[in-house]
């Protein structure tokens, strides 16, 4: 296993010898920060193709301890970098240190909320198949989570917004009705188990967001006492989500819904090539994640709820991927078709108008 005491040191004296400022990088342009969060949708939307990298062999309960521990090592390499460069809001360490108890607890949980959303929306689409568990579980999310942040902090016009969520999630569910009919596999359909799964995986998915959003303080130039600025609370939020795997991730490799158990015995026969590939999944999700939050602040005026918003049109980019390099939907037929056009219109009419519901 990696030593993270080791990796934290090579940070910390990385960040001795380049960097002179002893503050943070932050966004407070406007548009620079829609940019980011394009950014932020091209990664939710392009690390799941890191999966199929690591080849058929690799069980995706295996992989997905990488993506774990890439998402981790990610946001330590953050902190230390970006997090503590800068000529505005306070360094990683100094504002870890300082962090409310109660504040880093929700940050923690959201990680864990987070991991156990993921690997319930994996299992609800080998029972329920994606036309089913895709968009019902994303769709939920995305209502939620954007209902969420907005009470959390209430920034842009809530009717154009509303609007633009739900051109997105029409294009969500075009996406999943496709995908569905694309399906090769079999014995796959309506499932009592796989709609509890996909119900309550939406349901933490939607909740992760806010709950690590609601432990930094959105003012990143002038954090307040006992708050966390992005780089900390996207850390805890990373931590969280590693520590709970050794539960979460332990039942799904005894308990798999598809395929024998395996263990971490299995984990270890791994060779580096492979392991690399799951770390640089998670270290591509943790670059869309960290933008996201890095630009939700005020000063930008978008805010959680716009920027959660425009990551979640994250499945047309996997759509994209799976059109194009994986050839998915090749051979399908008319109403495929009609469907994934009608997924990128919706799409790219509900982006266009999440943007203009900046305020």
């Amino acid at each position: 296993m990696i030593n993270m005491s080791f990796f934290v040191y090579i940070c910390q004296f990385i960040n001795l010898l380049y960097l002179r400022n002893t503050l943070m990088f932050i966004v407070t342009n406007g548009t620079l920060a829609v940019l980011l969060c394009v950014v932020t949708m091209l990664c939710w939307g392009s690390w799941g193709n890191t999966q199929k990298l690591a080849g058929k062999s690799w069980r995706y309960e295996l992989f997905y301890w990488d993506y774990c521990v890439g998402i981790l090592l990610f946001s330590l390499l953050l902190g230390f970098t970006l997090g503590s460069h800068g000529e505005q809001g306070q360094p990683f360490v100094e504002n870890l240190m300082q962090m409310d108890g109660k504040l880093v607890m929700s940050a923690l949980a959201g990680g864990a909320i987070f991991n156990a959303a993921n690997i319930l929306l994996i299992a609800a689409v080998s029972i329920s198949g994606l036309a089913i568990a895709w968009p019902i579980g994303l769709g939920i999310a995305l209502v939620l989570g954007v209902f969420l942040n907005y009470m959390l902090a209430p920034t842009g016009h809530p009717v154009l917004l509303s609007l633009g969520v739900g051109l997105v999630l029409a294009s969500v569910v075009c996406n999943g009705i496709a995908s569905g009919k694309c399906s090769k596999s079999s014995g796959v359909g309506f499932s009592k188990k796989g709609l509890a799964f996909t119900v309550i995986s939406g349901i933490l998915m939607g909740i992760f967001y806010p709950l690590v959003a609601k432990a930094m303080d959105l003012e990143h130039t002038t954090p307040e006492a006992g708050m966390g600025t992005p780089y900390t609370a996207f850390f805890l939020c990373t931590l969280g989500a590693f520590l709970s795997n050794f539960v979460f991730g332990t039942v799904a490799m005894k308990h798999p819904v598809s395929g024998e158990p395996v263990s971490y015995a299995d984990y270890f026969k791994g060779n580096l090539p492979t392991h690399l590939v799951g770390v640089l999944g998670g270290c591509i999700w943790g670059l869309g994640t960290a933008l996201s939050y890095i630009c939700s602040c005020k000063d930008a005026n978008l805010g959680p709820a716009i920027s959660y918003a425009l990551g979640q049109g994250s499945p047309m980019i996997a759509a994209l991927w799976g059109i194009f390099i994986w050839k998915e939907f090749k051979g399908s037929d008319s109403s495929v078709k009609a469907l994934l056009a009608g997924m990128f219109v919706t799409f790219l009419l509900g982006v266009a108008v999440i943007i203009m519901a900046r305020s």
